[in-house]
């Protein structure tokens, strides 16, 4: 097993990071957003990244071998890229073209730490 380093502080600290914004998402989804179809977005975005945000910070404090963190990072982009995206849409008006490809890399990482938990 490798020890953690700075990538698994690094992988902690966005997911506290993340966990903290998708309070304050889902706070003004809430009362600041009026209508139904982009509170609805900012709210799916606040629930994905608060769930795998606070899985990171969770899960990067345990050492770990290169599949761990190739998923870890893998959980880091694909929720950037899905509630970013969703989030970007709902306060800005931009694309969601990007949230297929953050969810698909969020389920791929997901089976890549069930792989890695398996080989143990």
């Amino acid at each position: 097993m490798q020890r953690n380093g700075p990538a698994g502080a690094w992988l902690a600290a966005s997911g506290a990071v993340l966990a903290a914004l998708a309070i304050g998402a889902s706070a003004y989804a809430a009362h600041g957003i009026a209508a139904a179809h982009a509170r609805g977005n900012l709210q799916t975005a606040s629930l994905y990244a608060f769930a795998h945000g606070a899985m990171l910070a969770a899960l990067a404090q345990a050492p770990a071998r290169r599949l761990r963190w190739l998923a870890l990072a893998g959980l880091l982009l694909g929720t950037l890229l899905f509630a970013g995206s969703l989030a970007g849409g709902a306060l800005l008006g931009w694309p969601t073209r990007l949230a297929p490809l953050g969810g698909t890399l969020l389920m791929a990482s997901w089976i890549l730490l069930a792989v890695d938990s398996v080989r143990r």
